[in-house]
C-alpha cells in the first residue's frame, strides 16, 4: 500500500511541475503588452488554485481512501462478514488467507452500499470481504433489513434491543476472531446503508439498551413467524436457556402463518443426497407439535433424518419451517404448514400483533424472554 501513496505522490508532482511549466509557457503567450502584470497575476492565481484542488483531492484518496493501516477505534464497532450471491461462502476453520487491503468509504455490492472500514481478505475458496462500522449504525441498518420500517414504533425498538443484543453476544464470543457475525440468516441480515427516520429514532430511544439475564448478555435467538408457539431451544440447537422457553404467540399478520409447498423426489433426493427416494414420513415431533425427525424410504431401507437438517439441506426459504404436514402425491411431497424460521425466542409478527395491542418494547421482550432484565452496555 506504500507503492500506491507513492505513485500517488508521483502523479501529484507530475502534475504540478507540469501546471508550472504551462503557467511559465502556453499562459504567458495569452498575454498582451498592455496588460501583462494584471494578467499574469490572474494566470498565476488559476494555476495555484488548480493544483492545490489537485494536491488535496489525492493526498485525501491516499490517506482516507485507500489506507491499508486505516484501523479506528474498535471498542465500539462491529466486524461483518458480507454473504450473498457474489460472496456465498464463509471461511473454513483451517483455511489460509491473507489481507488484501482495506478500503475506508463506502463499497457498492448487489445493489447494497456498505460504508465504514471494507477488509478484503483472499483465501483458497475466494475472496472474503468483512465491514467494520460503528455498532449502532449496524444496528439501524440490521433493523431495516430484519423488518418493515413502517411497523409500530414499540415493535421497531423491540427489534433494535434484540439485534444489539444478538450483536454484541457474538462479538463478545468471537472478538479474536476475523469477523463477529455474517451477514445473512446465519446470523442475522444487514444489507449495507439503509437509512430511515422511525428506524433511526428507536436505535436511539433504546440506545446501549441490551438484554441480560443473572448480569451476562443473552443470546437473542429470534425469527419471523413461529406459527402459534416458539421451539425450546434444545429441539434446533441442541442447547437449552433458563430464558428461552415455548410460549404462545399470535402471528396470523404473517405471509407465513399458512404455507404450501410441493416438492418433487427427484428434487428432494438430490438436496439430501438421497437416491431413490421413494416416499417420505414423519417419525417423530417435539412438545411444540413441529417435526422433530422424517423417515426416509428408497429401494435398500429407510434413512431417518432430523428436520431441522432437512429443511436446511432444501433451503430455508423452500421449507419455510418444520412446522408441518406432509401427503405424497405422484412423484411430489406436499408440505403444508405454519411460519417461517427455526422458531426459537422472538417471533417478529407475533411481536408486531402485541405492539398493535398495545404492548410496549419491554413487555414485548420479558413475554418472548422470560427472566431477563434490559440493562446498559456501555464500552465493554
Amino acid at each position: 500500500m506504500g507503492t500506491w501513496k507513492n505513485q500517488l505522490t508521483y502523479i501529484a508532482t507530475l502534475i504540478i511541475c507540469h501546471s508550472r511549466k504551462r503557467s511559465a509557457s502556453g499562459i504567458l503567450l495569452l498575454q498582451t503588452d498592455s496588460g501583462q502584470a494584471g494578467m499574469t497575476n490572474y494566470c498565476g492565481l488559476i494555476s495555484f488554485c488548480i493544483k492545490f484542488i489537485i494536491l488535496c483531492f489525492l493526498i485525501t484518496l491516499s490517506f482516507f481512501y485507500f489506507s491499508a493501516d486505516a484501523s479506528p477505534s474498535t471498542s465500539n464497532t462491529i466486524k461483518v462478514l458480507i454473504v450473498n450471491e457474489v460472496y456465498p461462502k464463509l471461511p473454513s476453520k483451517n483455511e489460509r488467507i491473507e489481507k488484501l487491503g482495506t478500503m475506508q468509504g463506502e463499497l457498492l455490492v448487489m445493489g447494497s452500499r456498505y460504508a465504514g472500514n471494507i477488509d478484503v481478505w483472499k483465501g483458497e475458496n475466494g475472496l472474503y470481504i468483512i465491514n467494520e462500522l460503528p455498532l449502532e449504525e449496524y444496528i439501524r441498518d440490521v433493523v431495516a433489513a430484519e423488518i418493515v420500517p413502517d411497523w409500530d414504533m414499540e415493535a421497531l425498538k423491540a427489534q433494535a434491543v434484540v439485534s444489539r443484543t444478538y450483536a454484541l453476544y457474538q462479538k463478545t464470543m468471537n472478538g479474536n476472531s476475523l469477523y463477529h457475525l455474517a451477514s445473512s440468516v446465519l446470523h442475522q441480515v444487514y444489507k449495507g446503508k439503509n437509512p430511515d427516520m422511525r428506524i433511526a429514532y428507536a436505535v436511539s430511544a433504546t440506545t446501549n439498551e441490551v438484554l441480560t439475564f443473572d448480569g451476562k448478555l443473552i443470546e437473542a435467538f429470534y425469527h419471523s413467524t413461529c406459527g402459534g408457539k416458539t421451539e425450546n431451544p434444545e429441539e434446533v440447537f441442541s442447547k437449552s436457556y433458563p430464558y428461552l422457553r415455548s410460549v404462545e404467540s399470535s402471528c396470523d399478520l404473517s405471509p407465513y402463518a399458512v404455507w404450501e409447498r410441493s416438492i418433487r423426489l427427484d428434487e428432494i433426493a438430490k438436496a439430501v443426497a438421497i437416491a431413490g427416494i421413494q416416499d417420505i414420513s414423519i417419525k417423530t415431533y417435539t412438545a411444540t407439535n413441529r417435526v422433530r425427525q422424517l423417515s426416509i424410504k428408497t429401494g435398500s431401507g429407510e434413512t431417518t433424518m432430523n428436520a431441522t437438517d432437512f429443511r436446511k439441506a432444501l433451503g430455508w426459504s423452500r421449507l419455510p419451517s418444520t412446522n408441518f404436514t406432509l401427503t405424497r402425491i405422484d412423484d411430489a411431497i406436499i408440505f403444508q404448514g405454519s411460519g417461517y424460521g427455526h422458531g426459537v425466542g422472538l417471533c417478529q409478527w407475533g411481536m408486531l400483533k402485541m405492539a398493535r395491542e398495545g404492548k410496549n418494547y419491554r413487555e414485548i421482550l420479558s413475554f418472548f424472554y422470560p427472566g431477563t432484565i434490559i440493562q446498559l452496555y456501555e464500552n465493554r
